[in-house]
């Protein structure tokens, strides 16, 4: 059995980066592997940080100083960490320039790109450049022996931002909860419909998103113009965000069927809830909500972004739709004509192929490679 180091900014259950280094950790325990974890909270070993969040923009000039420091210090620590286990093998999910495998999680400029912001708003945060400067770094050196991108898509968008990528490039993607995400029965539908005061007869959207832009809510919103018999349902975004997207659906005259619910931590109650799920966002690295939706027995509808293209089939488990209102409206609205849990066995058995077991037993079988390749370099 293999000894494994993670390293990470942090680990825990949830969504992002961190949820993904601890599905993975569990299911790396479950397969018999000893495995440990190098993260912030390690590399900082009880040290206080310099000061303390109050505020909008002390929380950005935290998150900048986390980012620096994690990169630098933390890089230092971390081959420190990796040095006193010569025998394990090592994923590195961000930030610290170590390790044996970098996992990609997604490219800032890409992302950037593809919302159509300017390279001079990129220059002007300090943030961003140190950020590309340490990913051109570390993926033109021989640092890491392999890395590891989400989708092909993002294999190209790599190249793409980075030029020459010197270590082999494989494609892992993301996996889903199967246990936590699966189809509601009759009475948990009900009573998650139930707590939304929604009846019946409502036929409704859920969209899952911090960044609005990004994520195409404002697309959304325009498309209940035209779908006039969906109410879409809106899990995430700060209070600010909230409020500017509860203007924006008065603006269109749509505000009744927009239920705007800032961020929640119990995702599966409103996928319960929901008929369909629609996120018509500019740039996902891999999409894992996608998943989490179709493992829910919902209809996706999405723009060709991250794995999308790769799982969704037209009129079968959702639809693939341009950044165009009218054209999710249309997807919208065939979504809410379908008797409720028509699109369910379908969208279940494709999320099915994307279970956490199987694609850590993916990471398992690369990390055994590496093993043998840096064993023969020191036998020779």
């Amino acid at each position: 059995m293999a000894r494994i180091v993670q390293l990470a900014p942090f680990i825990g259950p949830g969504a992002g980066v961190p949820g993904v280094a601890y599905n993975l950790d569990r299911e790396f325990r479950a397969l018999g592997h000893q495995v440990e974890s190098f993260t912030f909270t390690t590399a900082r070993a009880g040290r206080r940080e310099p000061f303390r969040a109050r505020g909008r923009w002390s929380a950005r000039a935290l998150q900048s100083w986390r980012t620096v420091w994690f990169s630098t210090a933390g890089t230092r620590r971390a081959r420190a960490f990796l040095a006193e286990r010569p025998d394990a093998v090592s994923l590195c999910h961000g930030k610290v320039v170590a390790g044996d495998v970098y996992v990609n999680h997604g490219v800032l400029l890409a992302a950037m790109h593809a919302h159509g912001a300017s390279l001079g708003g990129f220059l002007r945060d300090p943030t961003r450049v140190f950020t590309f400067v340490r990913d051109r770094a570390r993926l033109r050196s021989n640092v890491h022996r392999r890395v590891v991108c989400l989708t092909d898509g993002e294999v190209a968008a790599l190249r793409r931002t980075f030029g020459a990528v010197r270590p082999p490039v494989v494609v892992i993607p993301n996996g889903v909860d199967l246990e936590r995400f699966r189809p509601p029965t009759i009475a948990e539908r009900r009573t998650a419909r139930e707590r939304l005061r929604l009846d019946s007869e409502h036929r409704v959207a859920l969209f899952v998103g911090h960044e609005f832009e990004r994520k195409g809510l404002p697309l959304a919103m325009r498309a209940l113009v035209h779908a006039t018999t969906v109410l879409l349902l809106v899990v995430g975004g700060t209070r600010s965000m909230v409020a500017r997207a509860q203007r924006e659906a008065e603006r269109l005259g749509v505000a009744d069927r927009v239920l705007l619910l800032g961020q929640q931590s119990d995702l599966s109650t409103y996928l319960a809830a929901a008929d369909m799920f629609v996120l018509p966002s500019s740039y996902e690295s891999s999409g894992l909500v996608f998943l989490e939706a179709l493992a829910s027995g919902l209809p996706v509808i999405a723009t060709r972004v991250g794995i999308a293209p790769a799982v969704i089939e037209d009129g079968r488990n959702g639809w693939l739709v341009d950044r165009d209102p009218v054209d999710i409206a249309r997807r919208l609205e065939q979504a809410a004509a379908a008797e409720p849990g028509t699109f369910a066995v379908a969208a279940r058995s494709t999320a099915e192929r994307f279970g956490w077991r199987s694609v850590a037993m993916q990471y398992i079988e690369l990390l055994e490679t590496v093993r043998a390749e840096r064993d023969a370099e020191r036998l020779a």
